[in-house]
């Protein structure tokens, strides 16, 4: 098998087999830690997929047969090896397969430190893998160690000590591997936390569910009138975001907010994004509009990497939702930019009463709000500065939304239950669900 964009990724015990995985870490070991490097290790952790504990115990054995003293941190996020990596001056590996289905895993190696692998390196191991002889070390010992809290104070360490106290955050955790330590993070700095997507088989990770499917997200945001959804990958290297009103924030998104906020304080280092190729011409001008340049890279967050570190830069990302902040990370970190994101939602307002009215309707209008235009102009004329209406079709269902917001929550109500009746006397059914 040959490496791809991050690592090596196939079906597991058919293109990735355990045998392949023994000879991986054994090759992993010769290259990023060779024999007479006494004081380098390794951490290794997974995600949740059915064939992970079977690919980490045969990748750690090789390791083990190479002298390479393992540390196995379980069921953790990419981001919590790197950090591990990164403070043990260690080499690590990563047994997932990010947002694919379960039936798929894969291997991604970190050298020293955390850091990807530069592709000629990456080329030296696939040499070593085909070229093995016997083990000449002294086999290692494995251990298994607790990482999760350090790297959960980490996190939380960089919003300072603000708080996220007022927000209502949903978070989808893709039964992955941050379903444990996602909303237990976001929690210990105060936000009201909504967790679903968090029982992870072995079987149902990335299921119509995390990064690569915010349906269900968007749905439970608007459901627990929350202020927003941030959804994650298997891996929870990579982020996603539902704004208040059930529309999708993807990475380019994410990463112009943080880039402007950066901008504004002065920690935008060269006034400079790194973004790739994928990125949206949107992204791009509103960039230039700002006065940001922006550097791409080819798709890949290692890429992205390599050019914030050559340049010293201080954050880039992909369309993806992979956001890399190198003062605190050394890879995409899912849950670093959700604490992000959220101490800017967190800074930036004041959380307003809001009333959701589901309005059931014979069949779907994806018009509605043109047709109440008149009904809506009164209602934001009646509510002046201090309050918004937003009427919309459900993308799924036969309903109408109402949702108001109003500087009391009587007057979000009354105004609420009027266009609601209003939609119901032109196409509804009964039983409006006001939530």
């Amino acid at each position: 098998m040959k490496f791809g964009t991050d690592g090596v990724r196939g079906v597991a015990n058919v293109d990735l087999t355990a045998s392949f995985a023994l000879e991986l870490g054994r090759a992993a070991a010769r290259v990023l830690a060779p024999i007479g490097d006494e004081r380098c290790e390794a951490v290794v952790g997974g995600d949740t997929r059915v064939s992970t504990a079977m690919l980490e115990a045969a990748f750690v054995a090789g390791l083990a047969s190479e002298g390479v003293v393992a540390h196995r941190l379980g069921v953790v996020p990419t981001p919590v090896v790197a950090f591990e990596c990164q403070r043990r001056n260690a080499i690590g590996a990563v047994i997932s397969a990010s947002h694919n289905p379960y039936r798929d895993n894969g291997i991604k190696l970190f050298a020293r430190g955390g850091t990807k692998l530069p592709d000629p390196v990456e080329r030296e191991v696939e040499r070593v893998v085909v070229s093995l002889d016997a083990p000449t070390a002294e086999p290692a010992q494995l251990f298994d160690i607790e990482a999760s809290t350090a790297y959960a104070v980490h996190v939380r360490s960089a919003i300072g000590d603000r708080s996220l106290a007022g927000l209502r955050i949903v978070v989808d955790t893709a039964n992955g591997a941050a379903s444990a330590i996602a909303a237990p993070l976001l929690r210990s700095a105060g936000a009201d936390v909504v967790v679903i997507h968090d029982s992870p088989d072995g079987r149902n990770i990335n299921d119509r569910c995390g990064a690569t499917d915010t349906r269900a997200l968007a749905a439970a945001v608007l459901a627990e009138r929350a202020d927003f959804g941030l959804a994650l990958d298997g891996d929870a290297d990579r982020l996603m975001a539902i704004d208040h009103t059930g529309e999708l924030v993807d990475g380019d998104q994410i990463m112009a907010v943080c880039a402007l906020d950066r901008l504004r304080d002065g920690r935008l280092r060269d006034i400079t994004v790194v973004s790739t190729v994928m990125s949206n011409l949107g992204f791009r001008l509103a960039m230039e509009q700002a006065g940001i340049n922006v550097i791409e890279t080819a798709v890949g967050d290692r890429y992205v990497l390599e050019a914030l570190d050559e340049g010293g830069y201080s954050m880039g990302g992909e369309q993806s939702g992979h956001i890399i902040f190198p003062e605190w990370a050394t890879t995409g970190d899912g849950l670093l930019t959700g604490m992000v994101l959220a101490d800017l939602a967190a800074t930036a307002m004041t959380r307003l009463p809001q009333v959701l009215v589901n309005v059931p309707v014979v069949e779907r209008v994806p018009d509605a709000a043109d047709h109440m235009a008149d009904d809506i102009s009164a209602a934001e004329e009646a509510l002046g500065s201090r309050g918004r209406v937003l009427l919309r079709c459900s993308g799924t269902e036969p309903l109408v939304r109402v949702m108001v917001e109003a500087f009391d929550d009587d007057t979000a109500r009354s105004v609420a239950d009027r266009l609601a009746g209003a939609v119901r006397d032109r196409w509804g059914v009964d039983g409006a669900v006001r939530t």
